[in-house]
Parts: structure tokens; C-alpha cells; sequence
């Protein structure tokens, strides 16, 4: 977190050596583009977080970028530097690297990474006429890929042994195959069900199986940090302490946008397709009904993913009176900031 503590020399050299820009606002080191107190604010936001462009971005570009924001940092900007440059180099440095140990996350899971990884796993998810072995498949390798995800964006202020990443991937899987082969069997079961409303209901299995393993497949990936705490900063960005109190609303905000991601993922699809099956060209030409389900199902998480995860800014705020008490002696500062994660 240190390129939060600019000094203010430094800023103001560096300030002074960026040019105007016409159309960008006045850069601000470590600081979001856009107003984080609003929804819209977040999720313009995390539009450049999970802009899948930033994938193809080069090493030679992501070296340029990192040095361009030490220029700022320390005042030394050379002339005709714009604001848009600058938020352009920042946008990339925090698509790529985690903002705590800013090391690169792996390609298939960063946030900019999730769409494009993640559609065909939510295509398999909600292939119909799913067997036993095909659920099972497919809740695997759909919290695999959750796992990952959630490890590689958690909050890294504290050490996480390997054997925590084992335990918190197994009981997601377990959860998540545990869920969806019973609502399955129940499904099947229910003899009131007519074979097309059997079909349907099928459909919208995957998601509370998938919605309640997100929630264990958070929880007991980053169950590190309840046990050690996360850290918090004060509005400089300087290390004020190690809060567990922090660390449960983290926890909390991050499976809450866990629970609402699938809603429209998997919930919109199936009402879509049951009604676009029913249209004259789908059924003349029913190979046309997975490259359809496809698009369907990456216009629904591409609308999911930043609306889900913009429900709470990254860095999120808090009053120091709501942490422990040794937090709230150790700084002047009203509230700190701490990393939601993502």
C-alpha cells in the first residue's frame, strides 16, 4: 500500500509536470478515477478493473506503466505527461498486479480474467438434460476456477499457509456438487412435475447450489484472515494496526457480491432460452442453440460482474469506534480504510 503515502512535495512536482487533460480529472495516486461514495462512481470503476483488454497487455507495457506511477510518486514526471496517461498506467498496474503484494495474479484469475475464463464454465453449467456425472463436472470446475479467484484477489496483509487453500477449496466443491446432485435427485423425484416443467425447474438448479458454495467457497478460502485479522490504514495510507473485526466485514461484503453475481448469470439464461427454443429459427436449426446460449450467457455475465462486485468500494471505509479498541488508540484519524478484496 505504499503508493498511497506520496509525499506532498513530491505530489505537487508531479502534479505540476502532468498536463491538463481536457477529458480526465486531475490524477490522484492510488486513489480511484471515479467517486467511490456512489454506485455509479464503483461501477465505472470497476469497468477498467475488469476490462478483459488489459489480459493483452505486454510486460515491456506493464514495466512503462509501474515506472511511470514512481515518476509521479517522487516528483521526477518528465514534461507533457497527461492525466489520461497517468490513470491509463494506474488502471493497467491494478488490472494486473494485487494491490497488496504487487505481484502479477495469474491471467485466467483476475477480475479482468472472469468473464472471458469463467462463460464456459457458466455455459456447461446450464446445459440441460445434465447427468449425474456432467453436474458433478461442472460445480467442480466451476469452484475450482471460484477458488482460485478468490485467493489470488483476497486481501494479502497477512500470510496464508497452503494448507488453508486445501481445506477452503475442498469444502467449496463439496458444498457446491453436495447442493446441486441433491436438488437434482430431488427434482427427478418429484413425480407432479411434467417432463417439461421437470426440464426447467432443472435449469435453475445450478444456482442456489452455486450461489450457497460461493458463500463457503469465500468464507473458508479467506478464513485466514478472521483468525489473524487484516490490516488498516489511515486516510494517508499509514499502517495504523490488524483488525478481525475489519476482516469479518470484508468477508461479509465480499460473499454478499458472491450471492448476487449468479443471480443474473444463471437465473436470466434458462427464462431466456426456454422462451428463444420456442421461436421458428431455433427450432429449424437446433445447433444454433449452444453458440445462441452462449452469447446469452456472456451478455448476462458481462452485466453481472461489475454490477455484483460494485455493490462495495474495494477499499472500504469504517469508523474507527466499530474496531477493536487498541485500533481506535492507535490513530486520530475518524475511520480507516482496509482491502475489501475482490
Amino acid at each position: 500500500m505504499a503508493d498511497t503515502a506520496t509525499t506532498a512535495p513530491a505530489a505537487a512536482a508531479a502534479a505540476s509536470a502532468a498536463s491538463a487533460s481536457t477529458d480526465a480529472p486531475p490524477f490522484q495516486l492510488g486513489k480511484p478515477r471515479f467517486q467511490q461514495t456512489s454506485f455509479y462512481g464503483r461501477f465505472r470503476h470497476f469497468l477498467d478493473i475488469i476490462d478483459p483488454r488489459t489480459l493483452f497487455v505486454t510486460e515491456r507495457r506493464l514495466r512503462e506503466a509501474v515506472q511511470l506511477l514512481e515518476d509521479y510518486k517522487h516528483g521526477t514526471l518528465r514534461p507533457g505527461v497527461t492525466n489520461e496517461q497517468l490513470w491509463s498506467a494506474q488502471k493497467i498496474k491494478q488490472a494486473i498486479l494485487h494491490p497488496d503484494t504487487n505481484e502479477k495474479i495469474f491471467m485466467p484469475f483476475r477480475m479482468s480474467g472472469y468473464i472471458p475464463f469463467g462463460t464456459p464454465i457458466v455455459v456447461g453449467l446450464l446445459l440441460p438434460n445434465q447427468t449425474l456425472a456432467s453436474t458433478v463436472f461442472w460445480q467442480w470446475l466451476n469452484q475450482s476456477h471460484n477458488a482460485c479467484v478468490n485467493y489470488a484477489n483476497r486481501n494479502a496483509t497477512k500470510p496464508s499457509p497452503a494448507s488453508k487453500f486445501i481445506q477452503g477449496y475442498l469444502g467449496a466443491v463439496i458444498s457446491a456438487v453436495s447442493i446441486a446432485v441433491g436438488l437434482n435427485v430431488l427434482v427427478q423425484k418429484a413425480n407432479k412435475f411434467t417432463p417439461a416443467t421437470r426440464l426447467l425447474v432443472q435449469r435453475f438448479v445450478p444456482f442456489p447450489a452455486v450461489a450457497s458454495a460461493n458463500i463457503c467457497n469465500v468464507v473458508l478460502m479467506r478464513y485466514g484472515e478472521l483468525e489473524e485479522g487484516i490490516d488498516v490504514l489511515d486516510a494517508d495510507g499509514n499502517l495504523v494496526g490488524s483488525s478481525k473485526i475489519a476482516a469479518r466485514h470484508a468477508l461479509l461484503e465480499t460473499a454478499l457480491t458472491r450471492v448476487v453475481l449468479p443471480m443474473p448469470i444463471l437465473v436470466l439464461p434458462p427464462i431466456v432460452m426456454s422462451m428463444l427454443e420456442k421461436t421458428a429459427l431455433l427450432q429449424a436449426r437446433p445447433r444454433l442453440l449452444l453458440p445462441v446460449q452462449s452469447l446469452v450467457c456472456l451478455a448476462a455475465f458481462g452485466l453481472a460482474l461489475p454490477l455484483a462486485i460494485s455493490l462495495f468500494p474495494q477499499m472500504s471505509e469504517i469508523e474507527t469506534s466499530q474496531l477493536e479498541p487498541e485500533i481506535a488508540r492507535a490513530t486520530s484519524s475518524q475511520t480507516v480504510v482496509y482491502n475489501k478484496g475482490l
